[in-house]
């Protein structure tokens, strides 16, 4: 093993800004602490929070790295004290709370899933926060199983495109929206049973069509504000509404005699502020739930473009215009 530099490449914009914030710079390599792995960063998803946290609006939690990123994949290349020293060399992609842009990341051990032969580098670096993010919110707080209809919103999205993969594995049946025609006949190539252009149609009306009046079981939402009622409205009777963000309001007003009328469950969830043991715990649920799906070959994410790590900004543009269908990836060589 040759011996680990000083310093590495990273994106730690000093103050708020635009895509032009994104600029290497030197910093020194982290060293991994008790229970967490030293990763040799091959590539790095890029989220929607990520571009929050370079405008100013979403800081990282409390004692996280200021280097921005959430996802990795990569090789483990030191482990601190309770790791054994046998994974060193081993191929990982895992969720951090922060520090994914650079050439060297530090993981919790318990975060980190094997990188299998089906995946290249780019892929894996694509899945760890939609998959955590959707098994969490979908399947846990949702309650999603066989034979139920969801809807969710961002259809194309890294969020949304994950989802239909897992519906399409765990027999959901899976209606989404997206902005364009094109966007939803995307959705449809992915496995989507039903996409509806928001921007032609009334997506309430359409899920009453579509599920014959009865509704859904379940309503993944990234939009919030005057979203939510209307979300409600295509609920059927003891129906989940699960939030994940608020892109567009985090106030609502809901119709609260319908909720207990129809006995609907109304619940959400942020991932990245939860502690090391939750993520652990939800990490060790995938590797029996769905990396062996993972594995052979049934479940890969969609992604949109991969940008070398130096064109940042271009990445986080595109992310910004919203054409994007699947996941934005840096790749820390070339």
């Amino acid at each position: 093993m040759n011996e680990l530099p000083m310093t590495m490449r990273a994106i730690d914009p000093q103050a708020p800004g635009g895509p032009e914030v994104l600029v290497l710079v030197e910093r020194p390599v982290p060293v991994p602490g008790p229970d967490e792995v030293l990763v040799r960063v091959a590539a790095a998803g890029v989220n929607r929070p990520e571009v929050m946290q370079r405008k100013g609006l979403y800081p990282p939690p409390p004692g996280a790295s200021s280097i921005l990123g959430m996802e990795i994949s990569g090789t483990i290349v030191a482990v601190g004290e309770g790791v054994m020293p046998e994974i060193i060399g081993q191929p990982v992609c895992a969720l951090i709370t922060a520090g994914a842009y650079a050439d060297y990341a530090v993981a919790p051990w318990g975060q980190c899933l094997p990188v299998p032969e089906a995946l290249t580098m780019v892929e894996a670096a694509a899945m760890p926060e939609t998959l955590f993010t959707v098994w969490t919110n979908l399947f846990e707080r949702g309650f999603a199983a066989e034979g139920d209809t969801v809807l969710v919103h961002g259809g194309t999205s890294g969020i949304g495109t994950m989802a239909i993969g897992l519906c399409k594995l765990f027999g959901v049946t899976i209606i989404v929206t997206a902005g364009s025609d094109e966007k939803c006949a995307a959705a449809v190539a992915l496995g989507a049973d039903h996409a509806i252009n928001y921007k032609d149609e009334d997506f309430v009306a359409r899920v009453k069509t579509i599920t014959e009046g009865r509704g859904v079981q379940v309503v993944l939402d990234m939009v919030g504000g005057d979203y939510v009622p209307r979300n409600l409205q295509c609920l059927g009777e003891d129906g989940r509404h699960v939030s994940i963000a608020v892109q567009g309001g985090a106030q609502a007003t809901i119709p609260l005699f319908d909720i207990m009328r129809r006995r609907l469950t109304l619940t959400g969830s942020t991932l990245r502020p939860r502690d090391v043991t939750f993520k652990t715990l939800v990490a060790d649920e995938l590797v029996r739930t769905v990396w062996p799906h993972v594995e052979a070959g049934r479940l890969k994410p969609a992604i949109d473009k991969t940008f070398p790590f130096a064109d940042a900004p271009k990445a986080h543009e595109r992310m910004e215009a919203g054409d994007h269908v699947g996941k934005i990836v840096l790749v820390m060589e070339g």
